[in-house]
């Protein structure tokens, strides 16, 4: 019995340690891409954690407590010190992706937004308030039209207005009012946010494009797109932000539906393996 509950208590921890030890394993990752860019680095990273005993996944989205804990980071840095943001989520609340690309914009220092793989919504918001975009060959943003619960806004809006009034029910006529504001709020702040990078007429032009439904919200606005639209982006990935992302695991299921040899192949040079 002794020697049951000592592997029951084991492997009720064995998730806590394994926690434990990943945070430190960002922490000096994060100290050394600080130190090579002599900036502070900052990470909204939206993950499918096992985060409990218990393994249950838990899904996360842009809030007022990710608002909160980046406006204290970049409170707590010097105005004139670089920020290096990464991004790696779905979006989320308006309100809180609002706060953090005004802060990011307000920052005197150059800002870079990197996006290893998707910033979507939201994450596009903040994005646009950077001084510098920088996304791999085959991340994507998104588009920031407005959603009212599960409505585009701006299909509210063409709903209502495919029908005479005298057949449009009450509750859709107040749903189409809040989105036509919705999307006006929403084309003021991008254009706020753009209006320092670029000229007055190319801010509200990608503005009332990003805002407006032209696409589905989660259409993939991809490198090569978002230049083609006018936004100034790179591809020039430094090595350690994705070295970075391989420590926020996402454990959906005990096997893996991807697998390969984790090492660096390159031309002209085999990667050597145990057997070989």
């Amino acid at each position: 019995m002794d020697i049951f509950w000592l592997f029951f208590m084991l492997s009720a921890l064995q998730p806590i340690i394994k926690q434990k030890l990943l945070e430190a394993s960002r922490k000096r990752l994060i100290t050394l891409i600080e130190r090579e860019r002599k900036s502070r680095v900052v990470l909204l990273v939206h993950r499918q954690e096992t985060m409990s005993l218990l393994g249950f996944p838990l899904f996360r989205y842009i809030d007022i407590n990710d608002s909160e804990e980046v406006i204290r980071a970049i409170h707590l840095t010097d105005p004139e010190i670089p920020l290096d943001l990464v991004l790696h989520t779905p979006g989320g609340l308006v309100l809180a992706a609002t706060q953090i690309a005004r802060a990011v914009s307000k920052h005197k220092g150059k800002v870079t937004v990197f996006v290893p793989h998707y910033a979507m919504s939201g994450g596009t918001l903040i994005a646009l308030a950077a001084d510098e975009i920088v996304i791999c060959e085959h991340a994507v943003l998104g588009p920031v039209d407005p959603q009212l619960g599960e409505y585009p806004a701006a299909s509210i809006l063409k709903a209502a207005h495919q029908k005479p009034i005298a057949e449009v029910d009450d509750k859709t006529l107040i749903l189409a009012d809040q989105a036509e504001k919705a999307i006006a709020q929403m084309r003021q702040e991008v254009d706020e946010l753009l209006k320092d990078k670029y000229s007055a007429e190319e801010a509200a032009t990608m503005a009332k494009l990003m805002t407006s439904g032209t696409w589905t919200h989660d259409y993939p606005i991809t490198c090569e797109r978002a230049r083609d639209l006018g936004l100034r982006v790179t591809s020039d990935m430094p090595e350690n932000m994705l070295r970075l992302m391989q420590l926020y695991p996402q454990p959906t299921r005990r096997q893996s539906s991807v697998e390969y040899v984790p090492l660096p192949y390159r031309t002209g040079r085999r990667a050597s393996r145990d057997g070989d």
